[in-house]
């Protein structure tokens, strides 16, 4: 059989996708960008300039890029330790308890927003003893929007490492045990480095969605410009005044998250999720 017989008898590849599949995915980029694509043409362009010179704007930017950064912070300190402890140690419940650590991910912000005061509020559970034993009042301040936008984006990143350390070799692990290294030194020499891409790529991800939770921080920590206010409550507040000026906040907040995930998207998320 000669060359070009072969070639012939070679099934060829096809590039196009078939119109049951075609159609669909063009409604779906049709559903996902059009509002975006609205957002850019309603943009007021010419007042931009005097709505973004807005001090609120600054200040509400500011607040939001600090909570946000403030909360994956948190979330790494603590949600990479309970990752480890959902994927690698057994004990009674561990279902129940994964399934109670990602709850936030189905809840209503404005749910999660109403459970943090029964906990945190001054009446709360734990609320009451920290303000009558240290004068400690969370509600309505700073570090309300933290603990808010924390309680909602750290499921992402503990959903993405346990997900990560489930996929890792463990035999690497089994070897440094072998050789006499403790567990923690084993997480801190052999783990971590091995799913280092994947707790960015989770650090991404809740950073995303901290930088645009509304419900839970409007009803944990209130509106109050310069301490409380975010872009999304910020946004939201002008869309009932001046729609101008919520288009021109809600493209602020868009240009960053763009920025932001399309800088990270190729370096990170496609290590972090093995694409």
């Amino acid at each position: 059989m000669t060359v070009s017989t072969t070639e012939r008898l070679r099934p060829r590849r096809r590039s196009g996708a078939p119109w049951p599949l075609a159609v669909p995915a063009v409604v779906a980029i049709l559903f996902l960008v059009l509002p975006l694509v609205g957002l850019l043409v309603r943009a007021p362009w010419r007042t931009m300039p005097a709505l973004l010179s807005d001090s609120t704007v600054g200040e509400a930017l500011k607040l939001s890029l600090i909570t946000a950064t403030a909360a994956t912070a948190v979330s790494i300190v603590i949600g990479v330790p309970l990752a480890w402890v959902l994927a690698r140690v057994t004990f009674p419940g561990r279902s129940l308890l994964r399934a109670l650590v990602t709850l936030p991910l189905v809840l209503p912000p404005v749910v999660g927003g109403v459970a943090l005061f029964l906990a945190l509020g001054r009446r709360g559970l734990l609320g009451q003893y920290l303000d009558r034993w240290f004068g400690i009042t969370i509600p309505f301040t700073s570090y309300a929007v933290v603990i808010a936008e924390a309680f909602v984006a750290m499921p992402f990143l503990i959903v993405t490492v346990e997900g990560a350390l489930r996929a890792a070799d463990p035999r690497f692990e089994e070897a440094s045990a072998t050789l006499g290294a403790s567990r923690w030194t084993t997480f801190r020499r052999v783990t971590l480095p091995m799913i280092g891409p994947s707790v960015l790529a989770g650090s991404v991800l809740c950073w995303a969605r901290a930088l645009g939770e509304f419900g839970a921080t409007i009803t944990f920590a209130g509106n109050f410009p310069g301490r409380t206010q975010t872009m999304p409550i910020a946004v939201y507040l002008a869309l009932e005044t001046d729609p101008d000026a919520a288009i021109a906040l809600s493209l602020v907040l868009l240009v960053v998250s763009v920025i932001i995930l399309v800088s990270l998207r190729e370096r990170v998320l496609r290590v972090g999720t093995g694409t």
